[in-house]
C-alpha cells in the first residue's frame, strides 16, 4: 500500500523550498552578525585595556626595581649616501654618480634587562640579532650587465643598544613611551678583511657599526604579562663602506660617505 498525502509540504526551512536570493541573503546576514560579534568581543577588550577605570592588570609590574623579557620583530635596513661629486653631467668620468638601494625585510630577536630609575624613567640594555639583505644597483654608463652593476650585501648583527625609556603616567592597562640611545653593532656577515674587492664582484663592508635609535611604543598589561609594539628607527654613525683599491673604481671612488638607517619593528613580552 501506498499512501498519498494531499498536504503540502510544511518544511519551509528546506533550501530547495527557498530562492536563491534569500539563501544569498541568509548566508550574508550569519557572516555579518559573526563579524558585528567579533568586533563587539574587540571592542570590549580595548576598552578593558584602554579604560582609565579598568581593573589594574598586574598592577605592581613596573615597581619592581629589576625586569626581564624577549623580543621579535622585522627590520628592513636601507642606506643613505652622499657622493663626492653629485652631478653626472659635471664630470662623467666619476661614475657610478647614483646607487638605488632595494630594501628587503630581515627578523630581529633578542633579551630585555631592564633596571628602574625613577616612576617615570628606566634603563634598558636590549642584546639582539638582526638579520636582513640590501642590494645595491650601480648607475653607471661603464657597468652595464648585471654582474657588474648589482651588490647583494647581507648582514647579520650582533646589537646592543643601551637606551633610555620615558614612560608617561599608566592610564588603565596602557602606557605609552619614547625610549632612544646609543648602539654598538658587530657584523657577522661582514667581509671587511677579504682581500677581493668589486673587481671581483665583492663589495666590502666594515664589521663594526655605531649609531643611535629612537622609538615610540606602548605598553599594554595583559593578565600574566606586558605586551609592547613599538617602532624604532635606527641610524648609523658609522661609514659602513669600505673603497676599492682603484681610486676611480666606479663602485666605490664616488662614494662620500654611507651610513646604514633602518626601521624595526618590535613585539616585546616582559
Amino acid at each position: 500500500w501506498v499512501y498519498y498525502s494531499s498536504t503540502p509540504s510544511t518544511n519551509f526551512w528546506r533550501s530547495d523550498n527557498i530562492p536563491s536570493s534569500k539563501i544569498r541573503l541568509l548566508l550574508f546576514m550569519r557572516h555579518y552578525v559573526i563579524l558585528l560579534g567579533g568586533l563587539l568581543l574587540n571592542f570590549c577588550f580595548a576598552w578593558g585595556q584602554f579604560n582609565e577605570d579598568a581593573v589594574l592588570n598586574i598592577p605592581n609590574d613596573d615597581k619592581l626595581p629589576l625586569n626581564w623579557g624577549y623580543f621579535v620583530g622585522l627590520n628592513q635596513f636601507d642606506y643613505q649616501i652622499s657622493y663626492i661629486n653629485p652631478s653626472y653631467d659635471a664630470n662623467p668620468s666619476l661614475s657610478p654618480t647614483e646607487i638605488l638601494v632595494q630594501k628587503s625585510t630581515g627578523f630581529n630577536v633578542g633579551l630585555i634587562g631592564e633596571m628602574r630609575i625613577n616612576e617615570l624613567l628606566d634603563l634598558r640594555l636590549e642584546p639582539g640579532f638582526y638579520s636582513g639583505k640590501t642590494t645595491l644597483e650601480f648607475k653607471s654608463q661603464s657597468l652595464i650587465s648585471e654582474k657588474d652593476s648589482i651588490r647583494e650585501i647581507k648582514s647579520t648583527y650582533i646589537n646592543l643598544p643601551l637606551l633610555l625609556k620615558f614612560s608617561a603616567n599608566r592610564i588603565g592597562n596602557w602606557r605609552p613611551f619614547i625610549v632612544g640611545g646609543p648602539y654598538a653593532a658587530i657584523n657577522l656577515s661582514s667581509n671587511e678583511n677579504s682581500i677581493d674587492d668589486n673587481q671581483s664582484g665583492t663589495f666590502k663592508i666594515q664589521k663594526w657599526n655605531y649609531g643611535y635609535q629612537i622609538g615610540v611604543g606602548i605598553d599594554l598589561y595583559l593578565s600574566y604579562f606586558k605586551f609592547t609594539p613599538s617602532i624604532r628607527g635606527v641610524f648609523s654613525l658609522t661609514d659602513d663602506a669600505i673603497r676599492d683599491a682603484e681610486p676611480n673604481s666606479p663602485w666605490t671612488g664616488n662614494i662620500h660617505k654611507m651610513r646604514s638607517r633602518g626601521v624595526f619593528l618590535v613585539l616585546t613580552f616582559e
